[in-house]
């Protein structure tokens, strides 16, 4: 167990198990992708850690960018999606890949969607390490998704409350 700030959260999926699926994601994008040249865009804050155990696994000639957005405050979705960094990679006619750490509403992704298509990108997917039952609104949309998780707040492997525990090897849920 761990206490961040006024919550306790339980251990609920180790690093290992996450190691494995992050294999298991790459050895699809590796396949789906051999012969392109990806573009590979990782959604920060959170996305950060799975990001780069990722990329450890693509074995393709590709490009790695950023981008910032926001949609949280300490433990709920907003609903108002910010973009703080931008692109600044030329996306048309790339095939884009968008690393995302938790699906979580599906608000942020579909905003980013949205966005990348409208630049005119030949290839669009999504690798979502984790997804929560009402992002509904984009689930078929989703290629690649590592673990379903219950509508849980969760926290670790990148993933924080109100800043904190990013630095978590496991990923955690909420104590009730």
């Amino acid at each position: 167990m761990v206490v961040i700030k006024d919550k306790t959260f339980e251990k609920f999926i180790s690093y290992e198990e996450i190691l494995t699926k992050v294999s298991t994601l790459a050895h699809k994008i590796n396949s789906d992708y051999k012969g392109q040249k990806p573009l590979f865009i990782s959604v920060l804050n959170g996305s950060f850690m799975f990001a780069a155990d990722l990329l450890k696994e693509i074995g393709l000639d590709c490009e790695i960018s950023f981008v910032k957005v926001a949609s949280y405050d300490k433990m709920e979705s907003t609903g108002n999606i910010k973009q703080l960094i931008g692109l600044n990679e030329n996306i048309f006619n790339r095939d884009v890949i968008i690393i995302e750490d938790i699906i979580d509403t599906g608000r942020t992704i579909s905003k980013i969607l949205e966005e990348f298509q409208s630049l005119g990108a030949k290839s669009i997917e999504v690798v979502a390490l984790f997804q929560k039952p009402k992002s509904g609104l984009v689930r078929e949309e989703l290629k690649y998704v590592g673990f379903e998780l219950p509508d849980a707040f969760v926290l670790g492997y990148g993933l924080d409350y109100d800043g904190l525990g990013r630095n978590l090897k496991d990923l955690y849920k909420l104590k009730n």
